[in-house]
């Protein structure tokens, strides 16, 4: 008889809280060690389980880390579609604040992944194809903001542009302290973003 998978249990309320703890705790275990250190007794220690505990949800640190996957793609493609309508003049500069807010905050939340999936640290083509179709929907998003701020044959590219703008400028400021505050720096992310990219071409 086929067994049922971990991930494909359905969980009780202890049992969601203890899947959450070990996935949090993966994204610290990634942070502190990097893909290929991060071990499962860096897991079970941070999340204070046992290792038997660890194996009643997931089947190894891969099964884990594409948990974690499957729960950042999720986050990625709500907060692209959540991006509100674009009106006919532009993009309101407070909708595009509360999206670099929102966007600052998922990558402090899941950077460990993000990160693994920029720099190929994952052999798996389907969480690889997972990480480009979850960005892909981002892009769409913000192709639909440029159409509709600077209409020509170019929104795409320049979309493209304007996330990897966003994903890496979020990066290094995630990545080590800059002395900045969050607001400065959505403020000064946004306006170099309504500039570059929203702008209408003059």
């Amino acid at each position: 008889m086929a067994t049922t998978k971990p991930a494909e249990r359905t969980l009780r309320s202890q049992g969601r809280k203890t899947m959450t703890a070990l996935l949090d705790a993966g994204m610290v275990a990634l942070g502190e060690k990097g893909y290929h250190a991060a071990r499962v007794d860096d897991v079970v220690r941070i999340a204070g389980v046992s290792h038997g505990t660890f194996y009643l949800y997931f089947s190894s640190k891969e099964d884990l880390f594409g948990a974690m996957a499957e729960r950042c793609a999720s986050d990625i493609t709500a907060l692209a579609e959540g991006l509100v309508a674009v009106p006919s003049s532009g993009v309101d500069p407070a909708a595009l604040r509360d999206f670099l807010s929102q966007f600052l905050g998922l990558y402090r939340t899941h950077g460990v992944v993000i990160r693994a999936w920029a720099e190929r640290h994952v052999d798996d083509r389907a969480l690889m194809e997972l990480g480009r179709g979850s960005f892909a929907s981002m892009t769409a998003s913000f192709e639909g903001w440029i159409a509709a701020a600077r209409p020509d044959d170019a929104s795409a590219t320049r979309a493209a542009a304007m996330l990897a703008l966003v994903e890496r400028f979020t990066y290094v400021v995630t990545s080590r302290d800059l002395g900045w505050s969050d607001d400065e720096i959505v403020d000064n992310l946004a306006r170099l973003i309504s500039r570059a990219f929203l702008a209408p071409a003059t």
